[in-house]
């Protein structure tokens, strides 16, 4: 691997403007394709196998399309009386709209200040595109605003629209910019990472958008993957150019400094990135179509900003030279031409080595405070709720919150999450089936946690019936969780709770049970993986283990702001808030592969030096030394995008923003700059054991990147380019 990437790198860096030129026809191709004949995010909710898409579809098979989707128009006089005259004009309207099969008779507050209309569309919620159904629902209640009255949105198809924002990845590359421009002193150098990173994003996005011609993509998969993509692609690049410019600091020339650039943070990109990709494909095992396509669509970009960073890097890098120095710099070159190789921080030399010095001879009692530190953070995650998101979660000022209001003012909180029970009534004729469902109808009502129960409705056939029936809690409520355990407990098997706090529901439990699942499977090939890159067990189960960590205590930050109320307004909630269920299972799989980048930025560069050393402890203290920077300076880049998407207006994305950041800055400082350095100290030599057993299976697969000599002089693509060091003693 590190012989093809450094070759790869020199060519690259001799002939930029063919890969330039390369990487420019593949976004434009892809963008116009996109453009031309890609489809648009069309979410998938079906949940196979669970009771409420059992009721879902006995009820689409006996009632048709009509009970497919709905939307909810609240209507309040603030003068305290409202005309009938009004609200009949206005149900007019609504039956009028596109896919409107029915609008029920309006359901009147008990002062009659207030009418709640329900809006049924024949076809399901994900079949709209954009704005036009609500735009619909706005031209049929503006007459009705411009009477004085105020009019709310809600239901199914309102809440399931969210205007598009550039908000957040525009707060996130800005930041992410003066980052760069601080860290490399050079306007040059910072636009280098940048540029590659929105040509790989912009080739996977289109990637995705021609995914969604062919397939359901979730509509939050896009901003997923753009969020992991700017971060990732940033980072890989930065690597990269962190390591050319170290090359060209020690006398190297531009190609030979891009090419071992490329040998050696290229072959950690490659198995960084790889990991991520595994842990992505994880998502998979989640057994829901929204999380098969997120782990899809973020593949994607995550390697087309892979396969730019090792392609692309090297090739601007050649492009620009000595350029992406500083001009002190470019004055001063270094003085280790001679060895051929950027010199090693010693202790002492810079801020990070001095860390590193101080950590490495004093490590328990770093190791003991780093780990007290991530499982006290970690502590909140024991009372961990998880529930999707609904409109009661959005800002006070949504049309989709307002209404949300209105419904559990006037009506009560259940009005807004009641349950629809599908009655399979085949065997059961005439008169029978109607005392069936009125006996039903009085079983329910009985219930202490039902406030009221909708007069039944019969199928034209006679072989079904449907009762609504409203809860005295509203849908985040944990009660109304018990009541649809108990209402399917008790009633019997030809009766199904379906609606869609039922599905909700059912959706959190699926995903509570398949979260070990995704878990145990990352885990696992994530361990054989760097068992086989670092030839130690000691440091694959560690990183595993520090893995886990980092990301518990990302979820016990998340619980304290959003479930405890922590900050919870900080960020634009209307108060606090269950963690979106959505959340957790994709924030695994995303962080354990991110943070395996810095462990391998971090462990391949101790790695080479223990390798060329023979020096356990001191190849810890200058593996940290040398990659600090960079590791901080990617960190901090990370942060900053995801924290971007944090301002976003969507819970879930602003769940997935601000979790991912705390988990990336807990990560990249208590993790890799405090226990892995703490641990590798203390445990010396035997960070390296393997049995000489395992080290025969296991296939062998460099990502220190043998530090390829100059190419320049002798052979410029192969032959002896690279050589390989020497083990040291004691390592079997």
């Amino acid at each position: 691997m590190s012989r093809l990437l450094t070759r790869l790198g020199y060519t690259a860096a001799v002939h930029p403007w063919r890969i330039i030129a390369g990487w420019v026809v593949a976004l434009a191709l892809t963008l116009a394709l996109s453009a031309t004949v890609g489809g648009s995010p069309h979410d998938d909710y079906t949940v196979a196998g669970s009771a409420s898409q059992a009721g879902s579809d006995l009820l689409t098979e006996r009632f048709g399309d009509t009970y497919a989707t709905d939307a909810r128009v609240v209507v309040r006089d603030p003068d305290g009386s409202l005309d009938p005259a009004v609200v009949d004009a206005l149900s007019g309207r609504l039956a009028g709209l596109p896919h409107v099969v029915a609008v029920d008779p309006p359901r009147m507050s008990a002062d009659g200040d207030t009418a709640l209309l329900t809006v049924r569309y024949d076809v399901p919620v994900t079949d709209f595109t954009g704005s036009a159904a609500v735009d619909a629902l706005r031209s049929a209640t503006a007459p009705t605003e411009q009477a004085g009255l105020t009019v709310a949105l809600g239901g199914q198809v309102p809440e399931n629209f969210a205007p598009p924002s550039g908000v957040a990845e525009l707060v996130g590359v800005l930041i992410a910019l003066l980052i760069l421009v601080f860290a490399f002193g050079s306007v040059v150098a910072a636009g280098l990472p940048m540029a590659v990173a929105l040509v790989g994003l912009g080739v996977g996005s289109s990637l995705i958008a021609l995914l969604a011609a062919v397939a359901d993509v979730s509509t939050v998969a896009p901003t997923v993957a753009a969020m992991v993509g700017l971060g990732v692609g940033i980072d890989y690049a930065l690597l990269l150019v962190t390591r050319f410019v170290e090359g060209l600091r020690a006398g190297l020339p531009v190609p030979d400094a891009a090419a071992r650039a490329n040998g050696t943070a290229g072959v950690s990109v490659v198995f960084a990135g790889t990991t991520v990709l595994v842990s992505l494909i994880g998502l998979r095992l989640a057994d829901l179509s929204t999380y098969t396509t997120v782990g899809i669509a973020t593949l994607l970009v995550v390697l087309s900003v892979m396969l730019t960073s090792i392609t692309l890097v090297p090739a601007l890098c050649g492009l620009v030279g000595r350029r992406v120095l500083g001009r002190r710099a470019r004055r001063a070159p270094g003085a280790d031409a001679a060895a051929g190789r950027p010199r090693a921080a010693e202790p002492g030399a810079t801020a990070t080595a001095r860390w590193a010095h101080r950590v490495g001879r004093r490590p328990w009692p770093w190791a003991l405070g780093a780990l007290t530190l991530l499982l006290v953070l970690a502590a909140p995650v024991l009372g961990m709720r998880t529930w999707p998101q609904d409109a009661g979660s959005q800002p006070e000022s949504n049309t989709t919150r307002i209404a949300y209001d209105l419904v559990a003012d006037e009506f009560g909180p259940g009005a807004n999450g009641p349950f629809l029970l599908a009655v399979d009534l085949t065997g059961t004729a005439g008169s029978a089936g109607q005392t069936v469902v009125s006996q039903l109808t009085e079983r329910v009502a009985a219930d202490p946690g039902v406030a009221a129960v909708a007069p039944p409705v019969l199928n034209p056939a006679g072989d079904a019936a449907l009762i609504i029936v409203q809860p005295t809690t509203g849908p985040q409520d944990e009660a109304t969780v018990e009541l649809l355990h108990r209402l399917r407990a008790e009633l019997p098997q030809t009766v199904r709770v379906t609606g869609l706090t039922a599905v909700f529901a059912d959706i959190s439990d699926r995903l509570a049970d398949r979260l070990w699942v995704v878990i145990a499977f990352v885990v696992g090939v994530s361990l054989l993986l760097l068992t086989a890159a670092f030839r130690s067990v000691i440091v694959a189960v560690k990183a595993a283990a520090m893995n886990l960590l980092s990301v518990a205590a990302a979820y016990g930050v998340m619980v304290a702001i959003f479930q405890w109320g922590w900050g919870a307004e900080l960020l634009g909630l209307p108060h606090a808030v269950a963690i979106s269920s959505w959340v957790p299972i994709l924030m695994f799989t995303i962080l354990f592969g991110l943070s395996m980048d810095y462990q391998v930025f971090l462990l391949s560069r101790i790695r080479e030096d223990y390798l060329a050393t023979d020096d356990p402890r001191g190849s810890v203290v200058r593996g940290l030394a040398g990659t600090g920077r960079v590791i901080t300076c990617a960190a901090a880049i990370m942060v900053a995008v995801f924290v971007g998407f944090g301002l976003d207006a969507d819970p879930v994305v602003k769940m997935m923003g601000v979790g991912m950041a705390v988990a990336v800055l807990i990560d990249a400082t208590v993790v890799r700059m405090v226990l892995v350095p703490a641990t590798m100290s203390i445990l010396g030599r035997a960070n390296w054991w393997l049995p000489r057993w395992l080290d025969r299976v296991l296939p062998h697969l460099d990502t220190e990147g043998s530090d390829p000599r100059p190419v320049g002089s002798a052979d410029p693509t192969g032959g002896d380019a690279a050589s390989t060091h020497p083990a040291p003693a004691g390592v079997a």
